[in-house]
């Protein structure tokens, strides 16, 4: 009997308009994090911010989600989103580049980086929730697992690239200047989602109720259904001690060790390292454990060395630290690919911006918690209590998707309704 060969499977980046954008996400998240180093280093080596002004600099990159997110994803489930997309960006860039502008006039002020870090972050509320919900459009459900390891190993290279660069570039060009970069990468990020032409649904006619009730339909969506509630709250952990780890990593590293920000850098991008490989090996491990069993078993395997992470000092001791923190990022790159493949997929269309939308509410406001809570206990216990608490928070967070329906999942299809 003749066996029946099946075709090679197309890779997602055979599409011209993936690619595409891809590379728009490339240019824009690569600016994203030198801004990340740039900001706090200006506000702590020009303006004299201590720990708490970092934090709430930090906390208010996110708080844009708490505040608006909600009723962005109704708004966005109401409209097309390329548009959106570029008009996220052109603002983000004029933003950043009012930082060097001020600052060779003299007029910097922390009250303007604030401005500044807020109202990029309300830009972004946007352009991260019509991205989302514009990517099925792009590529198709049934390469959404592909197309978000990609786009997850793309975010993790990123964050090497974009924070270990950042330090070198604050130390060669200052880090007023380096808020270029950033501006620069918006611009051009606008100019290449331009260029995407990919045909979205006809817009269904708005019902006729509040948008505030559509607006926390999201949120009651994702807290009700029993699979997307552990996602959720498994990723707000991992936000809340990300930020932690960032605060602590910003003022430890510069105005505790008085290490340089190139050095910063290195530490910051080294938790990038172990989440782009663990975006890598995404789709392999749950093809072999299952989606669901792989998120908590790696997790289980991982997380517990980022205790290593409060033994950083000056010296080997450093390096044991981001050591430890490369390896318990694994489960950040994983999760990403596989979590995000299963909302959006199990997810109807009419429901994906709100539901993005609810997700992105509980996890930045977990970043922006998380920003505050380690300027605070920065502050008035000390950076490395911040880092002791983040650490084991970090270490039992896979708990959660075990005592979970994902527990034994092992194909997305299981958790289709």
């Amino acid at each position: 009997m003749e066996k029946t060969v099946k075709p090679p499977r197309r890779s997602v980046f055979a599409d011209e308009q993936f690619r595409t954008l891809y590379f728009a996400d490339a240019t824009s998240k690569l600016g994203t994090y030198v801004g990340l180093v740039a900001l706090p280093v200006l506000a702590q080596t020009v303006l004299d911010a201590g720990a708490a002004q970092v934090g709430l600099l930090t906390a208010l990159n996110t708080l844009p989600f708490l505040l608006i997110g909600l009723p962005v994803g109704a708004w966005m489930d109401r409209r097309h989103k390329r548009g959106i997309l570029i008009a996220a960006d052109l603002g983000r860039a004029a933003l950043a580049a009012s930082i060097p502008v001020a600052w060779l006039l003299g007029l910097l002020t922390m009250t303007q980086l604030y401005a500044v870090t807020f109202l990029s972050g309300a830009l972004t509320v946007f352009f991260d929730i019509g991205h989302l919900s514009y990517l099925p459009h792009v590529v198709g459900r049934s390469r959404l697992t592909s197309a978000n390891a990609s786009l997850s190993g793309l975010e993790e290279v990123a964050s090497v690239s974009g924070q270990g660069i950042g330090g070198y570039v604050v130390q060669l060009i200052g880090p007023a200047f380096a808020a270029l970069v950033d501006a620069v990468s918006f611009a051009w990020s606008a100019f290449l989602v331009s260029r995407i032409k990919v045909k979205e649904p006809d817009l269904r006619p708005a019902a006729r109720r509040p948008m505030w009730r559509d607006a926390v339909s999201g949120l009651q969506y994702v807290l009700a259904d029993p699979v997307l509630r552990p996602l959720a709250f498994k990723g707000a952990a991992a936000n809340l001690v990300g930020q932690i780890f960032l605060v602590s990593f910003l003022v430890l590293i510069v105005s505790d060790l008085r290490l340089s920000a190139g050095t910063l850098g290195v530490v910051l991008a080294a938790g990038g390292v172990g989440a782009f490989f663990g975006s890598l090996a995404a789709p392999t491990i749950g093809r072999r454990l299952g989606v669901g069993r792989s998120i908590w078993i790696v997790g289980m395997c991982t997380s517990p060395f980022a205790l290593l992470i409060a033994f950083m000092d000056r010296g080997p001791l450093l390096w044991v630290g981001a050591a430890g923190w490369v390896v318990a990022a694994v489960v950040f790159g994983l999760e990403n690919v596989l979590g995000v493949s299963i909302r959006q997929t199990i997810t109807p269309d009419e429901m994906l911006g709100r539901m993005n939308a609810g997700f992105r509410f509980i996890f930045m406001g977990a970043l922006s918690g998380g920003a505050a809570l380690g300027g605070l206990i920065g502050s008035y216990a000390g950076v490395r209590s911040a880092i002791w608490i983040g650490s084991v928070i970090f270490a039992l967070s896979w708990l959660i998707i075990y005592f979970s329906p994902l527990r034994h999942g092992r194909r997305i299809d299981e958790f289709v309704k």
